[in-house]
């Protein structure tokens, strides 16, 4: 038998609420734009529940690494590049001709640089990243809300911005798969990570004489009690995500992606204010054109967004956590503020976030992914020092 402790207590009203409305959505997308934006959908639900049910965030990970050297976090997402590494390297090699896939490769310059070291700093004001904001709102984390509407804010920011830090000096695109051809490319790449996976163990081991293992404890409940009620361990969120990511490139074509949608949000809501985004030059031509005149349903970047916030719904739900914060202090609304602004301007500058410019650039083999790593990595040493500074650690919860 569970102890007390282990039993969950699901909020059915709301499970039944989100299971209502993913149905609904799921079945209009269907109608409507057809069975790959249904799936889609249902795949970002899947990342939402994965995402929450194993608390999969970069912002406290890397703050914790920072403060006190604990590493399973940051092994988790190692593990998982190397995994999908694994994975996605064949298939950008063009092994399975069949599969019509695109890498998100992006420049390696300033731009990058300077996005990138942004939102490190945006990450640690606002406690969160492009994903955790996502599934912390659909936690229930009403200062996230907060973090969101300035991400996107952020965004269109960035679009307006965009070209002239694309004039700086730039090394252009590079791919390791292109460069080498897949197989060394992969070899080398598992090599990077392991290394880095070594080093961050090594230091959890010098600091505090012990390694935390990414898998915990065996709970005395059942695999499916706690795979539908959660917690789940970092070692399942890994699974999860590298599921849910290869699905999200067999069906769109393209790796996983968030933050495109924000910039597009904040662009459709300025134009029905009566601005006219249009003419910028981001906004004028190629996909960002075709996805400001037409449905923001039409959008992957956005549908996806949508399943990952209804899915944490869910998990949260299921697990009995949604739980809204009852007070926004004037401190916290100022930091989510301030970091959602920089977060969204640096992830336009960036060419991504956390998964679209990080996680996923690194899984396509692209220079830049490696870039974001090691600036986002400093900007996030800037503002966790920031955050010390301003007393930020006594009014942001510990949690992205």
């Amino acid at each position: 038998m569970a102890s007390s402790a282990q039993q969950t207590h699901p909020e059915t009203s709301v499970v039944l609420l989100s299971l209502l409305a993913s149905t609904g959505l799921a079945l209009y997308l269907f109608a409507i734009f057809g069975i790959r934006q249904a799936a889609l959908f249902l795949t970002g639900i899947g990342l939402g529940v994965s995402l929450l049910h194993a608390a999969f965030g970069f912002s406290s990970v890397w703050r914790n690494f920072i403060h006190r050297r604990e590493s399973a976090g940051i092994r988790a997402q190692l593990a998982l590049f190397m995994l999908t590494s694994i994975l996605f390297f064949p298939i950008f090699g063009h092994i399975f001709p069949q599969l019509s896939v695109t890498p998100a490769i992006g420049p390696v310059g300033i731009s990058v640089l300077t996005g990138a070291f942004l939102f490190g700093i945006g990450m640690e004001l606002g406690n969160g990243c492009g994903s955790g904001t996502l599934w912390t709102v659909g936690g229930g984390h009403v200062n996230m809300l907060v973090v969101l509407v300035f991400f996107i804010i952020g965004s269109v920011i960035g679009t307006a911005h965009l070209q002239w830090w694309l004039d700086l000096p730039s090394y252009g695109k590079i791919s390791l798969i292109d460069s080498f051809g897949w197989l060394p490319a992969l070899l080398l790449q598992l090599l990077l990570l392991l290394a880095l996976y070594w080093l961050v163990r090594f230091l959890e081991q010098r600091r505090h004489g012990r390694i935390k293992p990414v898998r915990q404890a065996r709970l005395e409940r059942s695999f499916v009690n706690r795979l539908v009620f959660g917690p789940w361990p970092l070692s399942w969120g890994v699974a999860g995500l590298l599921l849910f990511s290869l699905l999200t490139l067999l069906i769109a074509g393209h790796p996983w992606s968030i933050t495109f949608a924000y910039g597009l949000w904040g662009a459709k809501i300025w134009n029905a204010l009566g601005g006219d985004i249009a003419t910028l030059s981001y906004w004028s031509s190629g996909y960002p054109a075709r996805a400001l005149n037409s449905s923001v349903l039409a959008d992957v970047t956005s549908i996806m967004n949508f399943g990952i916030i209804l899915g944490a719904v869910l998990a949260a739900a299921l697990a009995g956590s949604f739980a809204p914060a009852k007070k926004l202090n004037m401190g916290l609304i100022l930091s989510a503020a301030a970091g959602g602004l920089l977060l969204g301007y640096g992830a336009r500058l960036a060419f991504g976030c956390n998964i679209g410019g990080l996680y996923s650039g690194i899984v396509s083999g692209s220079v830049h992914g490696w870039l974001w790593l090691v600036a986002g990595f400093c900007g996030t040493i800037a503002g966790v020092y920031l955050r010390s500074l301003v007393g930020l650690d006594r009014t942001l919860v510990k949690k992205s």
